[in-house]
């Protein structure tokens, strides 16, 4: 378990499934703009056999999976990734999102400082990175406080009703702080 100043980094359970399905999942618009894939209803059953079967698989080592919660009330706040790892290169993709009551509640610095924490200093990872749209202010904000900074942007690259460009910030070893 990672412990940083407002939430903690711990190992997602099947019991963890309902909440994330009904408080994300079910957030049509969050998912269409996060997921890159057109959204499509599931039932119960199917995100808990997802969630069941992320949870009892062998570890692919090129993903970490966390649930993120909330210290103060000890609630289930998101989820969050480091996906895309790469031994060889040295680098590592980071992924994350708050449930909607636990946004703008300043969880998100911290969350991303841990995920940082974990590439950096406990997997030895030289480089990480994230991608969001251009318009996902919150998320450009609290990287950019991390440290991240924008590397790139691909025009019109994701479609959410309408074509939207997607920001691309990285963030190196050498420049990263946890404080």
């Amino acid at each position: 378990m990672l412990t940083g100043e407002k939430v903690l980094l711990r190992a997602r359970t099947v019991a963890d499934s309902a909440v994330l399905d009904s408080e994300l999942h079910n957030d049509v618009e969050t998912m269409i703009r996060a997921s890159g894939q057109p959204w499509r209803p599931q039932s119960v059953e199917q995100a808990e056999a997802k969630h069941r079967k992320a949870v009892d698989a062998d570890p692919d080592p090129a993903v970490v999976n966390f649930a993120v919660q909330e210290i103060a009330t000890g609630e289930l706040a998101g989820e969050a990734q480091v996906w895309g790892i790469d031994l060889h290169q040295r680098y590592a993709h980071l992924g994350f999102t708050l449930l909607p009551a636990f946004r703008g509640r300043g969880l998100a610095t911290d969350m991303i400082r841990l995920l940082c924490d974990y590439g950096f200093r406990i997997r030895g990872l030289h480089r990480l990175q994230v991608e969001t749209l251009s318009d996902n202010e919150p998320v450009l904000r609290a990287t950019q406080k991390v440290g991240f900074v924008i590397e790139g942007r691909l025009r019109e690259s994701a479609w959410v009703g309408s074509f939207v460009d997607e920001v691309i910030l990285g963030l190196l070893a050498k420049e990263w702080s946890r404080a």
